[in-house]
């Protein structure tokens, strides 16, 4: 039974947690200059004990990505300060924050590449050596 509650608390805090998220990174790069950007917050993972949040995001364009994902690492204090500034009434506690990038849409992106036939690494050997290196 406590094992329940307890994701369902995790999935609360999750959720609470990745609505902010959007709202404080969005309004991040736009004022840091980066226009354009679209970071969408594709999943909130809390560990049982609640202390730590895995925050999985989605960059657009991709190729910004790890550019971003380092300027949000660099920043993680000042997003869970304003983090806990927004969630005071909802959340005890704020867990610590880890952030990575979600590939899975990417990983998507060039499954329907292939499906599509526009990259056939049968026809293009050289996409094989492409791919070793991501």
């Amino acid at each position: 039974m406590s094992n329940a509650e307890e994701s369902q608390r995790q999935k609360k805090i999750g959720s609470v947690l990745q609505t902010d998220l959007v709202d404080v990174l969005q309004g991040a790069a736009t004022q840091g200059g980066m226009r354009g950007i679209l970071i969408s917050v594709t999943k909130v993972k809390v560990t049982v004990d609640l202390g730590v949040a895995k925050v999985y995001l989605s960059i657009f364009p991709n190729d910004k990505g790890k550019e971003l994902l380092e300027g949000i690492k660099s920043n993680t204090p000042l997003i869970r300060h304003e983090l806990a500034q927004r969630t005071k009434n909802q959340l005890r506690r704020m867990p610590n924050l880890e952030f990575f990038i979600d590939d899975s849409l990417e990983y998507i992106d060039q499954i329907e590449k292939s499906l599509k036939g526009k990259e056939n690494p049968i026809k293009d050997p050289s996409i094989l050596d492409k791919r070793k290196k991501s």
